[in-house]
């Protein structure tokens, strides 16, 4: 298994490590797939959890994360885990990178907070639809940029086996719905076909 590769949700891991907290102990990745993200937190934080509901991402994710002191792999439903194998209200970092739109935002959304520690950091990086003529253009824009980047990283490529999902919001309805659910976040459009949000969690329960 190659130790790192590039394509269009790799391309915002930095966006997720540069969120972490300072004194961040223990982090959540939802949808972790193959462990690449879960591998890149461990390297801040001391204990990391990855979470995926796929037999085959998880196989890969425990075969990459083996070495690591501090990281646990959970094949489970993550909506079926809170209270259970996973810990409500127990991690002061969750990210969840291209996978809320598998299953719904708002509920996705409701999940990620509950698993989030009073202060905590939620990141969420997803996809949306293109609606608008201002959606058009911006994704043909996105063309060039993902060649170019592609060619100077030696090529896209995504883990074989990976679930796929089209999303159903536009980027407008996620704008509306993350600005509605998780009020005072930061919601940005990226250039690579996705949005990101970023959010701390009240220090009172939420």
């Amino acid at each position: 298994m190659a130790d790192s590769y590039w394509n269009h949700n790799t391309h915002y891991h930095r966006l997720v490590l540069d969120a972490v907290p300072q004194g961040c102990a223990s982090a959540l990745d939802v949808g972790c797939g193959d462990g690449l993200l879960v591998a890149r937190l461990a390297e801040r934080v001391g204990r990391v959890t990855g979470v995926d509901r796929s037999a085959a991402m998880v196989r890969l994710a425990r075969e990459r994360t083996a070495h690591l002191a501090g990281v646990t792999v959970v094949e489970a439903d993550v909506r079926d885990a809170v209270g259970g194998v996973l810990c409500e209200g127990g991690y002061d970092f969750v990210s969840a990178l291209a996978v809320v739109h598998h299953w719904g935002f708002a509920d996705a959304v409701g999940t990620l907070v509950r698993l989030l520690a009073p202060g905590g950091v939620l990141v969420v990086v997803g996809l949306a639809a293109d609606r608008t003529p201002v959606d058009w253009l911006v994704s043909a824009a996105g063309v060039p940029v993902s060649r170019w980047l592609a060619w100077r990283n030696g090529g896209k490529r995504d883990p074989a086996g990976m679930p796929v999902a089209e999303p159903d919001l536009s980027w407008g309805e996620v704008r509306a719905a993350a600005r509605r659910l998780l009020p005072g976040c930061r919601f940005r459009r990226h250039l690579l076909w996705r949005y990101s949000i970023v959010w701390q969690k009240p220090a009172q329960a939420y």
